[in-house]
């Protein structure tokens, strides 16, 4: 779903309460400058501190050195050839600096770059740019990448559940399981899981110790065994 930038902007006229973040700090890149100032007088306005706006690859990158932010948010299609740009500039960013959280905003559903970004380790994210406008839920997404977990925008999880595939790597997932994974894929904790589907926390446990296990993903530790289930599930659309 494309979302226009005016939309974005008027939307993001919204001033909410502070959430208690604290000063997190967080550089913005986008070449669209009315989604750029607007994403950063919203950031401003409930307690993250912007301390660098970029229009360019080149440029979120020098700021990223020169004010090390934990945070930076950045459109995936930048100048010059508004391509994967700012997937780079991730790249780059995660390689220099693997303790900032990273959020790629897109305008469009990318499966490759979600499932490249996912493999770059914890804390980052892929939010469509109309999720920007959902306050609440961007906000609770910005929230899992700065305490280290990823997310993946519901909108890019749901276009995989119904995509046709090569092989369906989730053939002997159960119907819940395949709930359950479809809500570990965006990002979702146990109890978070457990509020969307009205079950406990305990049966979700369950859940996802059989999804692992189901497919093949046994000896690491839990939190990287659950991106390695949405990797296995994205590698095979």
């Amino acid at each position: 779903m494309m979302f226009s930038s005016s939309q974005v902007s008027t939307q993001l006229r919204v001033v909410t309460g502070g959430r208690g973040w604290g000063s997190v700090r967080v550089v913005v890149a986008d070449d669209d400058v009315l989604l750029r100032e607007g994403l950063a007088s919203l950031l401003n306005g409930n307690g993250f501190e912007v301390v660098g706006r970029a229009g360019t690859g080149p440029e979120a990158i020098e700021l990223t050195r020169a004010t090390t932010p934990e945070m930076v948010i950045l459109d995936i299609r930048m100048p010059p050839g508004q391509r994967t740009e700012g997937l780079e500039v991730a790249r780059q960013i995660r390689a220099e600096f693997p303790e900032i959280g990273i959020v790629l905003l897109s305008a469009y559903v990318e499966v490759e770059h979600a499932t490249e970004l996912l493999g770059s380790g914890r804390g980052v994210g892929y939010l469509l740019k109309s999720r920007v406008t959902e306050v609440d839920e961007f906000f609770d997404a910005l929230g899992r990448v700065g305490r280290g977990g990823w997310v993946v925008d519901p909108e890019l999880v749901s276009e995989l559940i119904t995509a046709p595939r090569r092989s369906d790597p989730l053939a002997e997932l159960s119907q819940r399981e395949r709930e359950v994974l479809k809500l570990v894929a965006e990002g979702r904790s146990n109890a978070g899981i457990a509020h969307q589907l009205w079950i406990s926390e305990g049966t979700v446990e369950k859940h996802v110790r059989s999804i692992l296990t189901k497919l093949g993903l046994t000896d690491s530790a839990e939190d990287h065994r659950r991106v390695l289930a949405v990797l296995r599930y994205l590698e095979a659309i």
